[in-house]
């Protein structure tokens, strides 16, 4: 890194193009501190990026960078409270606690997927899904009469992504009898859409369990 600096410093001081930083040093200390928005696009300047950024020595790379500072929090939801706590060992002890803005105990609250800093929740009581920001206390209910939003598990997976203009969006895989449905929301709009998806029958069946984790 102190490598980089310097190669900016000497650039800015003598109004001149940036030298060669090699590949090595783009790839250990420029790409894994990039947004992983930032590092998706990258995977297009060439088959050599493409390759690198795909590999999981890569992926451990951006994570630990990712995940330091101050800005990562962490959700601790109990049987009566819930509070948020700063990362880092200097900072476990550091606890502010937040009021739910839905009407049920913190303990009929389950987290379904979470994305900077949004959460897909669902309330246990009515399997409603909604999306919430603890940090600015908002929060919408995203199901609707149409039967849309409403979570069964150990049948259903959400996923929480950003697409390509920049909106925040919200996968449904619902499986029926022997139907997957996948609709998706938009958090721009407010709408669900729904769109094809895993069309092969045996997909349908009872032998897959969905994985939040697996399906992110």
């Amino acid at each position: 890194m102190k490598k980089l600096k310097g190669c900016l410093y000497s650039a800015s001081e003598s109004n001149t193009k940036l030298p060669d930083l090699g590949p090595d040093l783009i790839m250990s200390e420029i790409l894994p501190r990039l947004p992983a928005k930032c590092v998706g696009r990258a995977k297009k300047v060439c088959k050599e990026w493409l390759s690198c950024i795909s590999s999981k020595e890569f992926v451990m790379m951006h994570c630990r960078h990712m995940c330091k500072g101050s800005r990562q929090k962490i959700l601790s939801i109990g049987q009566e409270s819930c509070f948020i706590s700063s990362t880092g060992v200097d900072l476990v002890d550091e606890k502010t606690m937040i009021t739910l803005l839905f009407h049920v105990r913190p303990s009929d609250v389950w987290i379904l997927s979470s994305l900077n800093g949004l959460l897909c929740v669902c309330l246990r009581n009515t399997f409603e899904m909604l999306i919430w920001n603890p940090l600015i206390r908002s929060c919408i209910n995203i199901s609707d009469s149409k039967s849309y939003g409403f979570f069964k598990i150990y049948s259903d997976v959400v996923g929480l992504y950003i697409d390509s203009s920049n909106d925040y969006r919200l996968l449904h895989i619902k499986r029926g009898r022997f139907t997957v449905d996948v609709m998706a929301y938009s958090r721009r709009t407010s709408l669900w859409k729904r769109i094809p998806f895993l069309q092969k029958r045996h997909y349908h069946t009872n032998g897959y369990v969905w994985s939040g984790g697996d399906f992110l």
